[in-house]
């Protein structure tokens, strides 16, 4: 009796294994990936280097001005809670990330305070990223006015669409100004929630004035899905930022609807390795590169770039996923690429230096789920202000992170970083 029901649960899990292959077969798990190769790479520092890269990702090239950088949890928190209060007739925010708490509390508090004072408030959540906040909580918000939508909520028409998310995080003020970053809406920020989190996390914002405001208002209504959008966006009054003569060349990289034959983040940031003349500085608290990626970081290495890899400890928030990045820093050590690990707390910022002359930050990680999969909104710019703010949390971050060796990574667990590393990886790039 009981060889027969274990016959059976054999049999079961022989067919639901080749049904996963099968499925995995068609979505093009085992597809040939794109490799970025580049004849003649502009230099960061050639006056035509922004245009062809812009040109290369679907990228918007436009101008303007960073007011404000900041890279503790505390100052993202208020700036936004200080951008919405001054608010008199529109405030639009998407975000991917949030959970119940006092973080949250506050938001909807500042949100249904300008919404009751007329100001037209637009929010777009993630459907899956905000699935821990209650409906009375958006019930009370649309009570006092405030508009939501929910992104690419389920749908049992197209299941697998669920997949795809908005990870976006982009405050819009009256079209004056703006807040990008990477920071979500939750306590988890504060480094309180989990027994191996001694410190606050480590993640950026920065406020932008000027014409690059256009781009982003239009960045957000490509996810505003109520049939008002049109009237909504023709009423929008652009206000010109104060200091329109100190405007700097910006790069909006929207990475919108992915393909994994195409992806604007993934072409924009493996491009600009292969343009690093001096140096290359990547922040993911996701870190999962490709081995097309591990070969143009390596190669850059050996042609004299200071590579440099800022990223999680084991205090991850997703400790899986930890393991799986772990798995992929041999080849790097290897070839003399330096990867430091992050020890107060979770490290979320995503950042990118290129030379010391182009800085990169916003919402996407070095990942499969943001490079081929989520909808990201990052900004370049050569602005020395966001440069030295951005070398400066680099800087920050290696002070107080592990610098991994080689012999580290060959001492690394058979079970958790070779197993289920593997095992996640694979996942990661498929869903």
């Amino acid at each position: 009796m009981i060889v027969s029901i274990l016959s059976r649960l054999f049999i079961a899990l022989l067919i639901l294994s080749l049904i996963l292959l099968i499925g995995f077969y068609f979505r093009g798990a085992f597809r040939d990936r794109i490799k970025y190769k580049v004849k003649n790479a502009l230099q960061p520092n050639d006056p035509e280097f922004p245009f062809v890269l812009a040109s290369t990702t679907n990228s918007f090239i436009s101008n303007g001005i960073i007011t404000h950088f900041w890279n503790k949890p505390d100052d993202i928190q208020q700036a936004r809670l200080d951008a919405i209060s001054k608010a008199q007739y529109t405030i639009d925010f998407e975000t991917f990330f949030m959970t119940p708490g006092k973080r949250a509390d506050d938001f909807a508090i500042a949100l249904a305070e300008r919404a009751g004072a007329g100001v037209e408030v637009r929010l777009i959540v993630d459907s899956y990223g905000t699935k821990d906040i209650s409906k009375q909580y958006w019930q009370r918000l649309r009570a006092t006015g405030v508009k939501v939508s929910f992104f690419n909520a389920f749908n049992w028409k197209a299941p697998l669409d669920y997949a795809g998310r908005t990870h976006r995080k982009l405050l819009l003020i009256d079209s004056k100004f703006g807040l990008v970053g990477g920071a979500g809406i939750s306590d988890l920020w504060d480094g309180t929630q989990k027994d191996d989190d001694t410190q606050p996390w480590l993640d950026v914002e920065m406020r932008l004035e000027g014409e690059i405001i256009r781009i982003l208002a239009g960045v957000f209504s490509q996810h505003w899905t109520f049939e008002d959008c049109t009237a909504n966006f023709a009423k929008e009054k652009f206000q010109p930022a104060d200091d329109k003569d100190n405007q700097h060349l910006m790069i909006v990289v929207p990475g919108a609807n992915p393909k994994i034959r195409f992806s604007a983040i993934q072409n924009f940031k493996y491009n600009s390795f292969i343009c690093a003349r001096k140096r290359i500085w990547l922040a993911s608290p996701y870190f999962l590169p490709d081995d097309h990626s591990i070969n143009l970081l390596v190669d850059a290495k050996k042609q004299g770039v200071d590579v440099r890899i800022l990223t999680t400890s084991k205090r991850s928030d997703k400790k899986p996923v930890y393991y799986a990045s772990y798995e992929h820093y041999g080849k790097l050590l290897k070839g003399g690429v330096e990867i430091y690990e992050f020890q107060p707390s979770m490290t979320h910022a995503k950042l990118l230096l290129i030379d010391d002359i182009w800085a990169t930050t916003g919402s996407a990680n070095f990942d499969p789920r943001s490079l081929v999969h989520n909808e990201e909104l990052d900004i370049c710019s050569a602005q020395p202000e966001l440069v030295e703010g951005v070398r400066d949390t680099f800087e920050k971050g290696f002070a107080q992170s592990k610098q991994i060796t080689y012999d580290d990574w060959k001492k690394r667990s058979l079970i958790k970083h070779r197993i289920l590393g593997n095992v996640v990886d694979f996942f990661q790039w498929q869903l």
